[in-house]
Order: structure tokens, then sequence, then C-alpha cells
């Protein structure tokens, strides 16, 4: 068996994380980890994709809100909802206080409950809110949330897939990519995303870098408590787990971006 190349993680992540059309040849572990390594490449390229719309938007006359819904749709369309929708039934997983097993089977049925309703609401208003609030303040300011937001997205799932992370089935994507890469691998992207994010908040004024610093770390231990609490309720993680950390980091981000002139 050959060796994964970096064309195979690319194609991995690509073809598992977005819509677009890229064929998956290796479903191996090694492919599998190259995927998970290069999430953040994904949603660097969501994001750029979700401002583009924003700013076309914006051009032809559109106000702060269209675009910031404009935003937000995107990187939901790229998904197919598939994080949108892991992120309601994992809300309804847990809030169904059932037994783990139970629990799973509640989380693949077709329909969304009370729970899943109520925090997919909330999570949409949130980061349609404060997109709107940054493209309001500047084109820039809302171009540099929307990327933000959709970069540590898809870096808590490359965290979420690190070794010593069980999957709560044997199979599915959850079981696909769980405990793939290593955590001095996911430990060096945290550190490189937090430091761009840095960089490109230093733009904004003094608190600018702290700002968005902190909004990757922030969000990232929003999604490492999610990321607990599922393991000890079902087990470990699962496809539906990986979509409602993506959504809970990109909504947890933008909310700390939210705060300051």
């Amino acid at each position: 068996m050959r060796t994964s190349s970096p064309l195979d993680g690319l194609r991995f992540a690509f073809g598992t994380l977005t819509v677009l059309p890229v064929r998956v040849h290796r479903w191996d572990r090694g492919a599998a980890r190259g995927g998970m390594l290069a999430a953040a490449l994904v949603g660097l390229v969501a994001g750029a994709l979700s401002v583009a719309l924003a700013l076309l938007l914006l051009l032809l006359g559109a106000g702060p809100l269209l675009a910031a819904v404009g935003s937000v749709a995107v990187p939901a369309v790229l998904t197919r909802g598939l994080h949108l929708d892991g992120l309601a039934d994992t809300a309804d997983g847990l809030g169904s206080g059932k037994p783990a097993e139970e629990a799973l089977r509640i989380m693949k049925r077709s329909d969304i409950g009370p729970f899943g309703v109520l925090t997919l609401v909330l999570a949409l208003l949130a980061q349609v809110a404060v997109l709107a609030q940054s493209y309001d303040d500047s084109w820039a300011r809302g171009a540099a949330a929307a990327v933000t937001s959709a970069v540590t997205a898809r870096l808590a799932l490359t965290l979420a897939a690190r070794t010593g992370v069980p999957a709560a089935r044997p199979e599915g994507l959850g079981a696909a990519v769980a405990g793939v890469v290593p955590v001095p691998g996911a430990l060096a992207l945290t550190v490189l995303c937090t430091a761009g994010a840095g960089a490109w908040g230093a733009e904004f004024g003094p608190y600018g870098a702290l700002r968005a610093a902190a909004a990757v770390l922030f969000a990232l231990a929003t999604a490492e408590l999610l990321l607990r609490r599922c393991v000890r309720r079902f087990g470990g993680v699962t496809g539906d787990v990986f979509g409602a950390l993506a959504e809970t980091a990109a909504t947890a981000s933008l909310v700390v971006l939210a705060f300051g002139p």
C-alpha cells in the first residue's frame, strides 16, 4: 500500500467537508489525517467565498444585514447544511436525557426536536447579528470576521480529531477521522491560526490583535468543552458532533469579535 500524499489529504478535506467537486481517492487513516490537518485551509476557502458574496451584495447596494446573511449562507451551502444539522442533532441528543445508545439513535433521526430548533435558531441569529455589525462598521471588518469564524470552525475539527478522542460508533465520518491527528500537529496549527488572526486584528486598532487572537482561543475552548461533554455523554464523537463543534466554534469566535471598538 502506497503512503498517503499531501494531495490525498487535500482531496479528503475538500471532498468530505465541502460540496466542491473533489473526488476522494483514499479513505484510509493516512488520508484522513492529512484531511483533518488541512481542515483550516478548507475554512479559509469557505470564508473567502462567503466574503466574496457579501462584498458583491454590498457593491450592488444591499445593506450590512443582507451581506451578513450571505456570509452565513455560503458555508452552510458548501457543507450541504451538515454542520448545522449536526448542531441541531447534537443538541437533541444532549438534551434528551437518554442513555448513550438511545441518545445516538435520536441524533440519527431525520427530524429535529425542540432542543435542536432552539439551538439552531440562536446560533444563526448570533452569527448574522455579529457579521451585520461588522459589515456595518466596514467591509474589511466584516470580511475579517467571516474568514476568522470559518477558519476557527474547521480548526475545531482538527483538534477534535486528535489522538485520544474516541469514536462513538464504529462507522461513519466520526469513526473515519477520530484519533487520526497527532496532538503536536493540532497544537502547531492552533498557534499558527491564532497568530494569523492576531496579525490581521492589529490592522483594526491597538486592541485588535488581542481581540482577534482571543476570539480564536475562546472559540476553541468552547468547542473543547462541548467535545468533552459529548465524549462523556455519547462515548465518543460522531459526524454530528463534528458539525456541532464547527458551528459552536464559528459562533463563539464571532461573539468575541462583537465586543470592543
